[in-house]
């Protein structure tokens, strides 16, 4: 067994679904709208979000399967190695159809859903192209793991700051942990 194109994109949107699935919680959905007030920050939270798991996930699946590990090899159709920037350059024209067509632009009018969806994709998106920021000049595989293959890590933690910026998310992952993790008692004298 061996994650391909079509086992990557099942994962992604198994990821996507999970995410979303989350936020439909009564709780989890009071937290997060009480602790990242507007639209465009829980927008910006969700993209980041997407962004980070994915970036997480391509470099753990881009190291095992440079190594043979596991379920993880390269993507290879027709003979050609499928770079993973290639899905993320795919995913961010999707999204950017979208928004043009005003699908889960944010707006009042925009289903929800949608909204959430769209951001999710395009933190995932970005992260798929930017953690190959080295091969946008340079298509020699190996260099993702040389020394000018750092270029891409750096882009990805810009990439990632500017999100983190954006949505000072930090208020609501406090209150998702106070109601969700364990409390420690408290001594009474």
């Amino acid at each position: 067994m061996f994650l391909d194109a079509w086992s990557f994109g099942m994962l992604v949107l198994a990821a996507t679904i999970l995410v979303l699935l989350l936020l439909r919680h009564p709780r989890v959905a009071a937290l997060f709208h009480e602790h990242v007030r507007d639209r465009p920050r829980r927008r910006l939270f969700l993209a980041a979000v997407g962004f980070f798991f994915t970036v997480g996930f391509a470099r753990l699946a881009a190291f095992a399967a440079g190594r043979n590990f596991g379920p993880f090899h390269y993507i290879v159709i027709r003979g050609t190695h499928v770079h993973h920037l290639v899905w993320g350059i795919l995913i961010l024209l999707v999204v950017g159809f979208c928004w043009l067509m005003e699908v889960g632009t944010g707006d009042r009018h925009s289903s929800l859903l949608a909204s959430r969806l769209m951001s999710l994709l395009y933190g995932i998106g970005a992260a798929l192209t930017l953690d190959e920021f080295t091969f946008w000049l340079d298509l020699d595989p190996n260099a993702y793991w040389n020394r000018e293959g750092r270029a891409s890590f750096e882009v990805v933690l810009l990439f990632g700051f500017a999100l983190l910026l954006g949505i000072w998310g930090r208020n609501f992952w406090r209150a998702l942990s106070r109601e969700f993790l364990p409390r420690p008692r408290r001594k009474t004298h």
